[in-house]
């Protein structure tokens, strides 16, 4: 008896001391990545090597589970993994666990994960939700500027997570690359671990599917373009962080990417790789390039969608010369793109930009009666931005201006045909601010 009751007893002293261990492992994560009708991405990232496998099942079914492949993390590759769920079917929702070294992990939030509807022939197509975005600064004191800290309200992670959006858009300046970063990888990757072990991001990054693009901050340093050297590195890095379904038109050529949620097509663009330097008075004057370009519009023509959400770090609409604003640097481009958009007769198509440090919703009423709206949201927890006499968007909608960090939750709601978008802004501490209806056009 004795034998059994230290043999018990050692068998749960190696348990308590396994467990502790094996979650330490755990750098930041899991995160969701895209959703899809029958696959799944799920990311990881550990605190040095280790074997990372998701266990995963239905939540009417925990009996009927299935394991991913197992990833090995290195440090080459900052010790993420990116895991597929593939014995997956659609509208469903799954729970799960991560595994490291064989052991799994139990999480003090939930671990939930789902596949899209397969919606289209059979009824309307479901309502869903998501957050957007942009300019997300964590401080680390040693490398900040001196003085007063540039980010703050980290809690607003918390407020998102309380939505309980189905999906989130990342919309620029992710991660801010400092000085210590921009010309190493190690650099690089350091920053990007740093901030995604924010405590307040965990439960968000494990129940929401996380989609994003990126602008100056997490391409490389302020304003920086297609000239930067180490474009292929941040690249690589952004990669390596995100779960996006693909990357670029071309491999290796920048971010670009679409996917679909529900009834609504979403467009990902890259306004850093191919941007020729803001202040160049020679030679072609592009932020998207002719090759993005001519695939947007491709890509809305071809797209059935009822919506047509156009992401990018700039903002596209606002028609005051100030900033990095599309119309200051790339006038012709931006009125091409505009011209083409009502030459194509391309409606319901709303841009969701970021990057000002502040918030409002413009909207542009073409000549032939087209609507295009431009959504800008911005800080998440960088510093907000202060008034400047002059810069005045004569296409903003009255009362949605804001100086406050804030992040939306948009739904689409209502029968095929005549789809309903709502958009409502929060603060920080998840509190209205102000809400608007845009209605499909035909």
């Amino acid at each position: 008896m004795k034998k059994l009751f230290f043999g018990w007893l050692g068998l749960t002293l190696l348990m308590a001391t396994v467990l502790p261990a094996q979650e330490s492992l755990l750098r930041s994560g899991p995160m969701l990545g895209y959703s899809e009708m029958k696959e799944v991405m799920l990311w990881v990232q550990t605190t040095t090597a280790a074997e990372v496998q998701i266990a995963y099942w239905p939540q009417e079914d925990p009996a009927a589970r299935r394991l991913t492949a197992a990833v090995q993390t290195t440090k080459e590759e900052a010790f993420t993994a990116h895991l597929i769920a593939d014995e997956v079917e659609p509208g469903a929702r799954y729970d799960y666990q991560v595994l490291v070294n064989g052991t799994a992990l139990e999480l003090p939030y939930p671990t939930t994960f789902q596949t899209q509807e397969l919606w289209q022939w059979r009824t309307d197509p479901p309502t869903f939700r998501f957050a957007m975005g942009s300019c997300n600064y964590v401080n680390e004191t040693a490398f900040d500027r001196p003085g007063q800290p540039y980010g703050s309200d980290h809690q607003i992670f918390s407020a998102i997570y309380q939505q309980q959006p189905d999906m989130m858009l990342w919309l620029g300046d992710n991660v801010y690359l400092r000085e210590v970063d921009w010309y190493s990888r190690t650099g690089i990757l350091h920053r990007y671990t740093h901030t995604r072990s924010l405590p307040e991001l965990q439960p968000l990054l494990a129940s929401t599917h996380h989609y994003a693009v990126w602008d100056d901050h997490d391409y490389g340093p302020d304003n920086s373009d297609r000239s930067f050297v180490h474009k292929d590195q941040t690249l690589d890095a952004f990669k390596l962080f995100w779960g996006n379904p693909t990357y670029g038109l071309e491999p290796g050529a920048g971010i670009t990417t679409m996917f679909q949620w529900a009834d609504c097509d979403f467009f990902l663009l890259d306004d850093r790789w191919f941007r020729s330097p803001n202040e160049r008075v020679t030679g072609d004057r592009t932020m998207l390039g002719q090759q993005q370009l001519e695939w947007l519009i491709d890509a809305l023509v071809a797209s059935r969608a009822n919506f047509k959400f156009v992401a990018l770090g700039n903002q596209l609409l606002n028609d005051s010369p100030r900033f990095e604003n599309y119309i200051k640097h790339f006038e012709e481009e931006r009125a091409y793109l505009l011209r083409r958009l009502e030459e194509e007769n391309l409606r319901n198509v709303v841009f969701l930009t970021g990057d000002r440090h502040r918030t409002e919703l413009s909207l542009l009423v073409t000549e032939g009666g087209l609507e295009y709206y431009d959504l800008t949201v911005s800080p998440f927890t960088a510093g907000v931005a202060t008034p400047v006499d002059g810069d005045v968007n004569s296409l903003r909608v009255e009362g949605t201006l804001l100086y406050q960090h804030n992040f939306a939750v948009l739904e689409v709601s209502g029968p095929y045909g005549r789809r309903l978008l709502s958009i409502r802004v929060f603060n920080a501490d998840g509190e209205e601010q102000w809400r608007y209806q845009i209605g499909q056009r035909k």
